[in-house]
């Protein structure tokens, strides 16, 4: 199939954005090389809401869907063709008329956590304070470490990164995914592994999201779309989305292929100050993967309603 139009795809203006929009495009060139061409792929950045932020967290601004408003507008409106997003930014329900059904191969999701002192998360001092705008990580370090102290960090990768070397924090927690694809992994102090630090849902996941009629860039995006990556985010977000979870919420949640076409998927829903935090984990075949992340959902949502805790659900 040759495609003969030029398309316009929507992103943030953050470097981790443009990366992840440059991703696609050389993903979708190499995809059809005989029926695509680069001057047929054009990258328009659209300013958001959520970038204009950042005096305070997401959870007080309105939430993580401030990330996406406007390309979702712009999407809807015909300025657009489709969007490239970092899947963990998007809220569970999308507006009428627009869709995900490509994901692309999923990075690795882990945390980093990366210290001035070069000291990792178990060695921290008392009292030192650790940045992050992630009620998920805040809850889940204060859960290990309830000496520690946690506040505010808010801006792009670069940004967060200035104010640790600036002194404003002591440390500070980013996805693996984003500093892989800035080719910034020597910051790096600390890999935390999933039993350590429970992902946020769908972390180190590319999503494409279009207009649902349109069956033309349906067919430009089907090569790209990992279907496994695609498994394990429905999965998570089926979850989140029971538990109507957004960044006002600890919630974390991790989905991964074990063998043959077994999904095991643990999450976790945590207080904001880490004092409580409850489990839930499960397998069941990669088919089944919404129905798997339905059913944690409601098994977390169970606990919590016996544990008498709201977890602001």
């Amino acid at each position: 199939m040759a495609f003969v139009k030029k398309y316009r795809i929507g992103t943030r203006g953050s470097p981790l954005a443009l990366a992840q929009a440059e991703e696609t495009r050389t993903r979708l060139l190499a995809a059809h090389e005989t029926a695509l061409t680069a001057d047929q792929l054009e990258i328009v950045v659209i300013k958001t809401t959520g970038d204009q932020i950042q005096d305070r967290a997401l959870s007080e601004a309105g939430g993580k869907g401030l990330f996406v408003k406007e390309i979702e507008e712009a999407l809807l409106s015909g300025r657009i063709d489709f969007a490239v997003h970092s899947m963990k930014d998007m809220e569970t329900t999308l507006p009428p008329g627009l869709i995900i059904d490509c994901i692309l191969p999923r990075e690795d999701a882990r945390d980093a956590f990366i210290s001035a002192s070069g000291k990792g998360l178990a060695d921290l001092p008392a009292g030192a304070l650790v940045g992050t705008s992630s009620l998920r990580r805040q809850a889940q370090v204060l859960n290990r470490r309830p000496d520690l102290k946690v506040g505010i960090f808010r801006g792009s990768v670069e940004t967060r990164l200035r104010k640790l070397a600036e002194g404003q924090a002591d440390a500070t927690l980013l996805a693996l995914a984003g500093l892989k694809r800035l080719g910034n992994e020597a910051v790096i102090t600390e890999l935390l592994n999933v039993d350590d630090m429970l992902p946020a849902v769908a972390q180190g996941a590319i999503g494409i999201e279009r207009r649902a009629d349109d069956d033309d860039v349906a067919a430009l995006l089907a090569p790209i779309s990992d279907s496994v990556s695609l498994a394990r985010i429905s999965c998570e977000r089926a979850m989140l989305a029971v538990l109507d979870g957004s960044c006002r919420t600890p919630i974390a949640g991790y989905a991964e292929l074990v063998e043959g076409n077994i999904l095991y998927f643990r999450a976790s829903l945590l207080a904001e100050d880490g004092s409580v935090r409850l489990d839930a984990s499960g397998r069941d075949d990669i088919e089944n993967a919404v129905k798997l992340g339905e059913r944690i959902g409601a098994e977390l949502k169970t606990q919590a309603r016996g544990a008498k805790l709201s977890f602001g659900l």
